[in-house]
């Protein structure tokens, strides 16, 4: 049977019919040129079509194309200058010869029929005469459009076929899995996005709208653009994906969008056509001054200037791929006649449309070129104009890329391949996937000096130039180049400003402000606001002991310990150290009664002293007077201790001298009372007491209970010594220094011994309180007394309860109170008499009713 087959098979081939056979006729190509190697192009020399709508019972009728776009010609015969120079240069594939085939397609399904059609080739049918060498591309290059270029380069990799592209942007091509053999020479849009990210934060633009089209180029670029802006801390409040096909309710809608939006900020991943729609629109609803951030879809197409309302754009801000200068192109370009292409109907009719428009000022297809022009020459200057090569430089180098793709591949040596065992590909049969792989990995400079080489997806790297529309006429757009953008330099450097003085939106000098929420001073942090992006937020201070020292954080920092934040809440000062000084107005009072005791006390000491032989001094144990008074004295001068910086001498010695000095006080208070009662009540008949409370006794007492306080002081101070201390506690932006008692123990000994001898003398000038009225110093020790218990009561709520330095303040107050309580008590009634009533002081006087009373 396969015996069969093939006798059949080999019969029919003989008889002449074909194996293979097209089902339609093939496209035939605009613009063609023999060679050894075949490039195909595929451009759009026509905007605009029109056709029947497909019933899908019958093959559609072809498409009329219609206005001629000069800018999709000049691309195709940049094309064919780059082929024709490199024909020219013998150490690019010599022995060779670069051919062309270039399609003019319109419409999606002619766009996509000619790149089958360009590796399809001509024939109608294929037999073993030419199916071994098939009339096929070993490249295509276009198209302009992203649409169209995924139509098509989805299906070209299928086969291996390279597909180059100088204009289409779309970041979804770099999806290696889905295009295996699409390349390009213009940065991806993924590129573009992180660009333009970048030039929004770099002008601190963190709230931005943004406008797309409905096809993937937009949907891709603004989501790739999205992405990158959240990277740089950049909000994006998306407002509407729109299309021509989209109805005048949906612009509508973006307009509206626009007027209440809070951003004055509008990034457009959009084509020229929707631009020119949103900007009459617009400017209809007279909504202007907003700031416009353009992809390179429209930012430097001169046809925005035929839209109403085009004076909105002045101001605009965008990345273009870099210009460069191609030598010799221009004059190729003037160098154009229809005889080169006898076959080109195309050219005819671009060349009598020049003419026509140079005559006679109108033109039917011709028509950009055409308005305004009123010779040859001005006609001649839009196609020909040669100033601002961009995207006509990007196809050049894609010719370039081809080329020397081929080149490596032809001069390949035998063994030294990059194929299996070191093989070289057959320059015989030239299989597309050996094209691709030396497409991939080219890597040349151009002779205008630009590096052409490709990464793993496909990509070239990105170089833009920053534009500004700074000035917009009724005929021309004025741009001008503000900054860089260069992928290869680090990080921090890709963006490069250059100087030049910029236009913003609206005309103005001045950079706009388009935030969500105005940047949080250092002293506050970011509160996210409900439902909102993170570019919406509220500033609200930072909480106690904490500081922000950054614009817009969302954190604040804890001071340490010793800090608090200042006054701002952006800088950690030390905090005060506050203590009971001398040069305080409290300090300096308690100070002047500290000292005012003093002289008081050593004023009465002299008084006495100089009276010492009169009887009011002699009474009751002068000695013990004189002892009263210098244990007063001490008590004045104690109380200094507790002022001052605290230290470890400072701590011990306040609490101690304390201590001593008033048991010192109130022992020799407690003598005296115990000689005024034991006296009255030696008078009585058969008493024989007052030996037991003779002068030697006294001082025995007042040394004993006095020895008693130094013991347990010196307990205190060995088992656990008072000492400073700082307190944070009491106040969080001060630092209480203060003496800690150490043993609390020992602080309430102390202070309790003190009080057990004030109850206790207390008791006894009670109980001595009637003796004669002449002069009863037992009343005023009792009223001394109660001074001191009511001052001391009243101190221990108090001492407890006061904050930091007036704790101190409130015990020196005590001592000072109790000091001047016993003073004026006991003192100052015996100095009336001494110095008022001197009359009154005589023995005969004080003995009058109470005779062996002072004996």
């Amino acid at each position: 049977m396969p015996l069969l087959k093939l006798v059949f098979l080999v019969l029919l081939i003989r008889r002449g019919k074909p194996v293979c056979r097209l089902q339609v006729r093939a496209q035939p190509p605009e613009l063609t040129k023999a060679g050894d190697f075949i490039l195909g192009g595929i451009f759009t020399f026509r905007t605009g079509f029109r056709g029947s709508v497909s019933t899908f019972q019958a093959l559609p009728d072809p498409q009329t194309c219609l206005n001629i776009n000069v800018r999709e010609f000049k691309f195709a015969q940049t094309m064919i200058f780059a082929i024709e120079e490199i024909n020219q240069i013998p150490s690019i594939l010599p022995n060779h010869t670069l051919g062309y085939k270039i399609f003019n397609s319109c419409g999606m399904t002619n766009i996509i029929k000619s790149a089958i059609d360009s590796i399809n080739g001509q024939s109608e049918i294929i037999d073993e005469r030419n199916c071994t060498k098939a009339d096929t591309a070993q490249a295509v290059l276009g198209h302009s459009g992203s649409a169209p270029t995924v139509g098509f380069a989805r299906i070209l990799g299928r086969f291996q076929i390279p597909v180059l592209s100088h204009f289409a942007t779309c970041a979804c091509l770099s999806n290696r899995e889905e295009f295996p053999s699409f390349f390009r020479t213009i940065p991806s849009d993924l590129h573009q996005s992180r660009a333009l990210a970048k030039l929004v934060k770099h002008f601190g633009w963190t709230w931005v709208g943004a406008i797309s089209n409905k096809n993937s180029y937009g949907i891709k670029g603004i989501t790739t653009f999205i992405e990158a802006a959240k990277e740089e801390g950049v909000c994006v409040e998306y407002y509407h994906a729109f299309g021509q096909e989209g109805s005048l309710h949906e612009l509508k809608k973006i307009v509206e969008t626009v007027r209440y939006s809070t951003s004055k900020v509008i990034m457009a991943f959009m084509s020229h056509r929707e631009i020119k729609l949103l900007v009459k629109e617009l400017y209809k609803q007279n909504i202007t001054g907003l700031q416009w951030v353009g992809s390179d879809a429209w930012i430097t197409d001169h046809s925005l200037t035929d839209s109403e309302g085009h004076s909105i754009l002045v101001g605009s801000l965008g990345f273009v791929v870099s210009r460069a200068k191609i030598p010799g192109l221009e004059q190729h370009l003037r160098q154009l006649r229809p005889s080169q292409f006898p076959d080109s109907q195309f050219v005819r009719d671009f060349w009598e449309d020049m003419f026509d428009c140079a005559l006679n000022g109108s033109a039917k297809t011709l028509r950009k070129a055409c308005r305004g022009s009123e010779s040859l020459q001005n006609v001649e200057s839009y196609f020909t104009d040669v100033s601002e090569l961009r995207f006509s430089n990007n196809v050049y180098k894609s010719v370039y890329a081809v080329a020397h793709a081929l080149n490596n591949l032809v001069t390949c040596e035998e063994g030294k391949g990059p194929f299996a065992n070191g093989s070289c590909a057959s320059t015989e049969n030239i299989q597309p996937w050996q094209v691709l792989h030396y497409l991939q990995n080219i890597n040349f400079t151009t002779g205008q000096g630009e590096r052409v080489t490709f990464d793993q997806n496909g990509d070239s790297p990105a170089r833009y130039e920053l534009i500004n529309v700074q000035r917009v006429t009724s005929e021309t757009m004025h741009v001008a180049t503000v900054g860089i953008f260069d992928v290869t330099l680090p990080r921090r450097r890709q963006f490069i400003m250059n100087g030049v003085e910029i236009v913003y939106g609206g005309g103005s000098h001045t950079v706009p402000v388009s935030v969500c929420s105005e940047s949080c001073p250092p002293g506050k942090r970011k509160v996210l606001q409900k439902r909102k992006p993170v570019c919406c937020y509220d500033c609200i201070p930072c909480a106690e002991g904490k500081i922000s020292n950054i614009t817009d954080s969302f954190e604040c920092l804890k001071c340490p310990i010793d800090y608090w934040p200042n006054t701002t809440g952006d800088t950690c000062i030390l905090k005060e150290i506050e203590f009971l000084s001398y040069a305080e107005i409290m300090g300096i009072i308690l100070t002047f009664f500290c000292l005012v005791g003093v002289i008081l006390t050593a004023v009465i000491t002299l008084v006495f002293f100089h009276f010492r032989e009169t009887p009011v001094v002699r009474a009751n144990n002068s000695e013990l007077s004189f002892l009263l008074l210098f244990s007063l004295s001490l008590c004045f001068l104690c109380s200094l201790t507790f002022m001052g910086r605290p230290s470890e001498w400072s701590c011990m010695l306040r609490h101690t001298a304390f201590g001593i000095t008033f048991v010192l006080c109130i022992s020799c208070v407690m003598g005296k009372t115990l000689v005024v009662l034991m006296a009255f009540r030696a008078t009585l008949p058969g008493s024989d007491v007052m030996k037991w409370f003779g002068p030697a006794q006294q001082k025995l007492s007042v040394l004993g209970f006095t020895l008693i306080q130094v013991i347990i002081c010196i307990l205190w101070l060995t088992i656990s010594p008072p000492f400073p201390f700082k307190n944070f506690k009491i106040f969080k932006s001060k630092i209480i220094l203060e003496c800690a008692l150490g043993s609390a123990v020992g602080f309430w000994a102390v202070l309790g011994y003190i009080g057990l001898l004030a109850m206790l003398c207390s008791v006894l000038a009670f109980l001595a309180h009637k003796l004669p009225e002449h002069f009863n110093e037992a009343k005023f020790i009792t009223f001394s007394m109660l001074i001191f218990c009511a001052v001391w009561i009243t101190f221990i709520p108090a001492y407890v309860s006061s904050p930091g330095k007036f704790t101190v303040a409130v015990e020196i107050f005590a001592i000072l109170a109790s000091s001047y309580g016993l003073l004026f008590c006991i003192f100052i009634p015996k100095c009336y008499i001494i110095l008022l009533r001197p009359e009154l002081n005589t023995k005969k006087h004080i003995m009058s009713k109470t005779k062996d009373i002072y004996c």
